[in-house]
């Protein structure tokens, strides 16, 4: 049995060591509640520099610049009707300006945090296992770095040559494990072998498990949203809609909270058609890098979403030389009409950036929405993880003209259509929840009891959300017994 007060003595030491101190979901929500002695510091620091201090940049109100910036308003761009080819209004969300440039720095904040400041994570020698398609790991290895703690990434070997470069830099051990997006069973087989090889030495955090996950979007991300939501609204609008791809459903905690101030508000969860687990109990392989398939996550509310929706990756691929190739830019704002100051932000859109914006387009022309119908979601990643795929593309499709741009700009983009969407009722709910048994029960050791309650349980998913203001209470008891915050005083 392990002595989780020796444990929480050593993390204590180990942050007192290293001068750390851990923000909290107000923080990350609202960073006027940072002390001005950290704001100050912080002007002399990288946005991605490997500064404990950079804990207090897991938020969408970082100023977009490179260094030393400060803080504003939430990052997000508008989709225009010339360039959607829709009425509503698509709201973007920015993850390019967190620390890595994806916001999976909050997704794996709560996982990490709440198992540090309890005792049950030893950073003097515990590494932190981050099983993961791609930004997960990347994320947890940073704050892993941060916090003091080393990390494992076990990720897909098809993933980006960007993504296996990056992890050597925040010196993370790294396993490439056989297959793509798709492969998730294998990211969890060599969990196991590394589990069984060394036993306590490692604690894996399994983002399709851990509720801090969601917690924090529920926490963070949900309340930006409703930000941007009232700074941009007109007399009319609506907060119609939420369109998320289905990585680990971390980020549809969000919408957790957004239903809450908006109940009407239709949410749908996102897929590869080439892979359609959630639609069709189907399998495959895809290139929408971002999204993990062939499982149902342990931390969605399937119960809360309204559709699913796929998405076409070579659409998506499609769309992605179109934005960022200079013949591409070209055409949309010469044919297309598409203002020259949109067109230079497009690169902050990754690949499951364009796919979010692709499902977003999808539910407009479903529910046939105006232009006072407002519907959300996230740019994960920006362009610059994929920098190794756009060469690839010109390799297998050949060099970009101002004519592969027209088509792709009306094949791909204007013609996306409302195929392969599900409006859920009761029952397909049901199914796809259920599906989360064979991974989860039989595989991963959850128990029947906890899925049961998942469905029928009044409070299981409410409970988790309002967790939040008591780990902010354990955070800032944590930080007294360190010391290090009347640094800042």
């Amino acid at each position: 049995m392990k002595n989780t007060e020796k444990i929480l003595q050593n993390t204590i030491e180990r942050c007192r060591e290293k001068h750390i101190i851990i923000p909290t979901y107000k923080q990350m929500r609202n960073p006027e509640l940072i002390p001005e002695k950290i704001k100050n510091k912080l002007k002399n620091i990288g946005l991605w520099d490997l500064n404990s201090l950079n804990l207090f940049r897991i938020t969408w109100k970082n100023e977009p610049v490179e260094f030393g910036g400060g803080y504003g308003d939430v990052n997000f761009i508008e989709i225009p009707p010339e360039l959607s080819g829709v009425k509503a209004r698509i709201i973007v969300l920015i993850g390019k300006f967190f620390p890595t440039g994806a916001h999976k720095v909050g997704a794996t904040f709560g996982p990490l945090v709440e198992k540090l400041i309890t005792g049950n994570f030893d950073p003097t020698r515990q590494k932190a296992l981050w099983p993961s398609t791609g930004n997960y790991c990347r994320g947890g290895a940073y704050d892993s770095y941060l916090l003091g703690c080393a990390s494992i990434a076990v990720l897909p070997q098809g993933m980006s040559s960007e993504r296996f470069e990056w992890l050597k830099t925040v010196g993370a051990e790294i396993f490439a494990t056989p297959g793509s997006e798709s492969n998730v069973k294998e990211i969890y087989d060599k969990v196991k072998v590394l589990e069984a090889e060394r036993g306590d030495e490692i604690v894996t955090l399994n983002q399709f498990g851990e509720m801090g996950n969601p917690r924090w979007h529920y926490a963070v991300t949900g309340p930006a949203m409703g930000e941007v939501f009232d700074q941009i609204k007109t007399p009319k609008s609506r907060l119609a809609a939420l369109f998320l791809t289905q990585g680990s459903t971390g980020t549809l905690g969000s919408g957790e909270y957004l239903k809450e101030k908006h109940p009407l508000m239709k949410i749908c969860a996102g897929e590869a058609a080439q892979c359609p687990t959630m639609l069709y109990n189907g399998y495959g392989e895809h290139r929408i890098e971002g999204i993990g398939d062939k499982h149902v996550p342990w931390v969605h509310n399937v119960k809360n979403t309204d559709m699913v929706a796929a998405i076409d990756d070579e659409s998506n691929m499609h769309i992605l030389r179109l934005f960022n190739e200079g013949e591409g830019q070209k055409f949309l704002q010469q044919n297309a009409g598409v203002n020259p100051e949109l067109i230079a932000k497009l690169k902050l859109l990754g690949i499951s950036s364009i796919a979010n914006m692709m499902g977003c387009i999808k539910m407009a022309k479903y529910y046939e929405m105006t232009a006072d119908d407002v519907v959300f979601t996230v740019a994960t990643d920006s362009v610059e993880m994929y920098r190794s795929r756009l060469a690839e593309e010109n390799e297998r499709l050949g060099k970009y003209s101002e004519i592969k741009a027209a088509i792709d700009f009306e094949a791909h983009l204007l013609a996306i259509k409302t195929d392969n969407m599900i409006e859920l009722d009761f029952y397909g709910k049901k199914r796809i929840h259920n599906l989360k048994y064979f991974t989860w029960i039989e595989q991963q050791g959850k128990t029947v009891e906890e899925l049961n309650a998942q469905w029928y349980s009044s409070d299981y998913w409410t409970n988790e959300w309002n967790k939040a203001d008591d780990w902010d209470e354990k955070i800032d008891e944590f930080n007294k017994k360190t010391g290090v915050i009347k640094e800042y005083a």
